[in-house]
């Protein structure tokens, strides 16, 4: 079963309950790429109060727990930018 951006979405948004989550298939940008065979690359963009107080290690932790059960099947890469809902209004 490959895995789709809609899998990677569905998780994040059980797990963590985020106010604002953007997941990108970047796959297309890596055919050829020996890792392609071996899944899909994906971008997360999450804000969620689930990170308040948190290490970026420690967010990133939070994030592929939550992909725990995807990760075999089919994510070779994944890019994420986590933050807390304080630090996107600080962004804006």
């Amino acid at each position: 079963m490959a895995v789709r951006g809609a899998d990677i979405e569905q998780a994040l948004r059980a797990a963590l309950a985020p106010d604002a989550l953007e997941v990108v298939d970047d796959s297309h940008h890596h055919i050829g790429h020996a890792g392609a065979r071996e899944g899909g690359h994906f971008s997360v963009r999450i804000c969620s109060t689930a990170f308040t107080g948190l290490t970026r290690v420690a967010r990133h932790r939070l994030v592929y727990d939550a992909l725990r059960r995807l990760m075999p099947s089919g994510i070779h890469a994944l890019a994420i930018e986590a933050r807390t809902p304080d630090e996107t209004e600080a962004r804006s």
